[in-house]
This record gives structure tokens, sequence and C-alpha cells, in this order.
């Protein structure tokens, strides 16, 4: 069987937890920020974990994470 590539766009958003989980940053951060309140911002500033239900995809398209 020949190796796996691994989406390396993917690669540079997405990074693995001590337990497996993948860890990903929020998104709506780059632009239009004078109409988000400071709360908001500061909110997505930090990093959330990936959804279950894109974890299957997400395992697939980075075969050695």
């Amino acid at each position: 069987m020949p190796k796996l590539k691994t989406k390396k766009a993917a690669a540079k958003r997405f990074k693995k937890t001590a337990n497996g989980e993948l860890k990903r940053m929020k998104a709506y951060k780059s632009h239009i920020l004078t109409k988000k309140t400071t709360k908001r911002k500061r909110n997505l500033r930090q990093a959330t974990l990936t959804d279950a239900t894109n974890v299957k995809t997400m395992k697939k398209i980075l075969p050695y994470l």
C-alpha cells in the first residue's frame, strides 16, 4: 500500500492534544472587527476542540497526526 499524503492546509490549522483530540482556532477574527464586541473578539482568540462530527474526516486527511 502506498504512503498517504497529509493535506498540508489542514496540517497548518489543526494540532493534536495529549488526549488525541483535534484542536483548532476559531473563525471570524480576521476582519470587520469594529462591529464585534470586545467580549466576542476575546472569546474568538481561544482555541477549541474540533466537533465530533468532523473528527473522522480530519483523521483521514491527517493520517500521521
